[in-house]
């Protein structure tokens, strides 16, 4: 058995979600040097070295904004997770309530029909 073999299924999605948040980071990254480039190319005028700082400032700046609105989105994400998990405690614990209710009753109701059945 090896140390991959030992590992449980929650240790998998956590690697399986590093790595797709690696990816998604990495497309990321590559869109903005795409539209870095994109931009330099609209201003001709600037020397080779130019162009490479601009590049590099409009890359830099674009990541920034992503990472600002992941962690927002993040946030909210978490947000909607707190309330959601609220609503559906609420919920379970109505259910358990009524199941309760509805076992007491029917109980209720065997033994009264019992009862008027055997003094009948």
């Amino acid at each position: 058995m090896t140390a991959a073999d030992a590992r449980g299924p929650g240790e998998a999605a956590v690697g399986i979600n590093q790595l797709e948040g690696y990816l998604l980071w990495q497309a990321e990254t590559d869109r903005a040097r795409d539209s870095a480039r994109e931009f330099s190319a609209s201003l001709p005028w600037l020397t080779i070295a130019q162009r490479e700082e601009v590049e590099h400032a409009y890359t830099q700046d674009r990541l920034e904004q992503s990472k600002v609105y992941l962690v927002r989105i993040a946030g909210r994400c978490r947000e909607l997770q707190h309330e959601y998990q609220q609503r559906y405690d609420a919920l379970r614990r109505r259910l358990a309530i009524a199941f309760v209710v509805g076992s007491c009753l029917t109980l209720t109701l065997a033994v009264l029909l019992g009862a008027l059945l055997t003094a009948g």
